[in-house]
């Protein structure tokens, strides 16, 4: 089931009909420990057809969005390749092959952006990509219940130059997208799991690549555990899982691309560079 968070309230996709969910707030869903049975009890009567007319916002309200890094081989390569001139780039293959994974903040709710929206590249940075990746959603107590997809924007130059300036690199206004939806499940998603980004500039496809969850090194459950160890969430969390996908050196973000992250089950969550 995917469920979607609207100016009008919250819905539930099934079969091609969305239904509204009776709940006073996102918060107040994702918080409640009867989520599947409360959102399974709501597909009932003949629904919409489609949410046009409604807007769609982002799947985020009062929670905080976390991102994990260096999770993929390939990300492991390209901090080391960015940072080596700073002398940095051994503490990313350390950080690759540590017991403790590498967790930061990246947004607050109000500042995430959704689907069809802009993100943005910092006016202070001259190389700057996305990053595609599945998003876990998290109860309070640390249950995984659904994943989105997420688009963690970074500049990598700014974090190129100094490890420790990675909070610049990562956090800023629209430098998080996410969204569409929410796909509820109680499972985790299979290996064979694919994630795929395409990027355009002025009609034409400049980038696209694609990977597997297979390819990810961490464990989500294992991602959450460290996050919750010393840190309350009484909204929950979203946790950006890392990226299996960088473009090459010489690629850099213009205002105008198109931005589109494809997830299995999910969906597209689709950015405009503004």
């Amino acid at each position: 089931m995917k469920i979607y968070r609207t100016d009008q309230g919250v819905f539930v996709e099934q079969q091609g009909r969305y239904f509204p969910v009776a709940t006073s707030s996102w918060d107040e869903l994702v918080c409640s420990d009867a989520i599947f049975d409360r959102v399974t009890r709501s597909i009932a009567g003949p629904g919409l057809s489609s949410l046009d007319g409604l807007r769609v916002l982002p799947p985020v309200e009062s929670q905080e969005v976390w991102a994990a890094g260096v999770t993929y081989y390939r990300s492991r390569n390209a901090r080391m390749e960015e940072s080596k001139d700073a002398g940095g780039g051994d503490f990313y293959e350390r950080i690759y092959t540590a017991a403790r994974p590498e967790l930061f903040f990246k947004s607050t709710g109000s500042r995430v952006v959704g689907d069809l929206a802009s993100v943005r590249i910092r006016r202070d940075a001259r190389w700057s990509v996305p990053e595609p990746e599945l998003t876990l959603v998290i109860t309070p107590n640390g249950r995984i219940i659904g994943y989105t997809i997420g688009n963690d924007m970074s500049s990598r130059d700014i974090e190129g130059e100094n490890p420790l300036y990675l909070p610049q690199a990562k956090v800023y206004d629209g430098s998080c997208a996410i969204g569409p939806c929410v796909l509820l499940s109680s499972e985790p998603l299979p290996p064979t799991t694919e994630i795929a980004i395409e990027i355009s500039r002025q009609a034409s496809v400049v980038f696209k690549e694609r990977t597997t969850l297979a390819e990810l090194k961490r464990d989500p459950l294992e991602l959450v555990e460290y996050l919750y160890r010393e840190v309350s969430f009484p909204y929950g969390a979203l946790l950006m899982t890392g990226t299996g996908i960088v473009p090459p050196d010489e690629f850099s973000l213009d205002h105008g691309d198109v931005i589109k992250i494809s997830i299995d089950q999910i969906g597209t969550l689709e950015n405009a560079v503004g």
